[in-house]
């Protein structure tokens, strides 16, 4: 399947880019597309299937694109997402990575599989039997895996017995289909070459619960992991059936200064205005919190809001609402009132979340691109 920009009604993109209105989130369509087809191509060459994280574009064109390049699936992280991301394809295998409790979610997520397969990552018996009850009153049957904690500490059951203890109850609950085990190696953060050790450490945690799953007569057809920072380390879990990397279609500044890409792979790009000079050594430019989010870079908290690509020395200090302040006392030329410079995110998923549309740019096209799932934090 090929996809293009044709499939899109967007509003009108203006003729003249420099009419482009700023702040603005532009999508290099061509380094987008190599992302995609670059992990796709790692995941066949090792066997791994592939069902990317949808947070980070939230965008169904998007989602066609993965899909097109040999995608399971896509993954998602609240009802809301699955909803739109279910329109994607037909039908699209939907993971929910993220617990199901309340009453209003359980509903939603139990029609949604009168549609089409959908599976949610679960790690208490509350959660399953929530589902279940679901699942139960819509009639429809729910897949689930059980989320396992391999060393993030955000969720997921605090052992392999702990896993078998709640798949069992998963197996024996009405409209619920127990499809296997999740995890989120979260914690991997250091440099690829350095990952060996961890990820390691992580295979045999997985060696361990499917060794129980096996001896308990327990289904774990999937085995689902993976990160962007993790992404073409996969292969050294191999326990690992699918994984679900986000960050990696767009890239940002957390990806480059942790060492798993280069600026060359950072697709997403603000298109900002420098609009005052009047403080000596700062520009100012006009996007601020809600455009570039709070968000430190991770890996070098004292690098700013950001990387101004056209004049790398400059340090984005500070960000109000609508204002970048911008420390421009080690550049040997200063940005000019008027004048456009493009700004790398530290974390483009939450820049992505603010935006009603990004720009698509491909070739001499510019399009206005819809983020679909914007907002759907339910």
């Amino acid at each position: 399947m090929t996809v293009t920009t044709s499939t899109l009604r967007p509003a009108p993109a203006p003729s003249d880019p420099a009419m482009l209105p700023t702040p603005a989130l532009v999508i290099d369509g061509a380094v987008a597309r190599r992302n995609i087809d670059r992990l796709a191509a790692y995941c066949r060459a090792h066997g791994i299937a592939l069902r990317p994280h949808t947070k980070t574009h939230k965008s169904r064109f998007v989602g066609n694109l993965q899909l097109a390049a040999g995608a399971l699936g896509l993954t998602v992280a609240k009802v809301g997402e699955a909803e739109v991301m279910a329109k994607a394809g037909e039908p699209v295998d939907l993971l929910m990575a993220y617990p199901a409790v309340d009453a209003a979610r359980t509903a939603r997520l139990a029609r949604l599989a009168g549609d089409g397969p959908v599976s949610v990552g679960l790690d208490t018996a509350p959660a399953a039997e929530a589902l279940s009850a679901a699942a139960a009153a819509a009639g429809t049957t729910i897949g689930v895996l059980v989320d396992l904690d391999v060393g993030f500490g955000r969720t997921g059951v605090g052992s392999p017995s702990m896993a078998v203890d709640l798949a069992m109850l998963v197996d024996r609950l009405p409209g619920l289909r127990l499809d296997g085990i999740m995890c989120y190696p979260g914690q991997v953060k250091m440099p690829p070459a350095d990952q060996g050790p961890v990820l390691a450490a992580i295979a045999a945690l997985l060696a361990d619960a499917i060794d129980r799953f096996d001896r308990a007569g327990l289904a774990r057809r999937i085995v689902s992991g993976g990160s962007t920072p993790t992404a073409y380390q996969s292969h050294l879990i191999p326990q690992c059936t699918e994984v679900r990397p986000g960050t990696s279609v767009y890239a940002d500044m957390n990806i480059v200064r942790g060492g798993f890409g280069t600026l060359a792979d950072c697709a997403a790009r603000v298109v900002c205005t420098v609009v005052s000079d009047a403080v000596p050594g700062q520009v100012v430019l006009d996007a601020g919190s809600k455009t570039l989010t709070s968000d430190l870079c991770g890996p070098a908290p004292q690098s700013g809001h950001g990387h101004v690509v056209e004049y790398p020395e400059a340090v984005i200090h500070r960000l109000t609402e609508e204002h970048g302040q911008v420390d421009v006392a080690r550049c040997a030329t200063r940005p000019r009132v008027g004048e456009r410079v493009t700004v790398i995110p530290n974390h483009v998923c939450p820049c992505v979340n603010l935006q009603d549309v990004v720009w698509w740019h491909e070739g001499d096209t510019l399009t206005a691109l819809p983020v679909d799932a914007r907002g759907r934090l339910s």
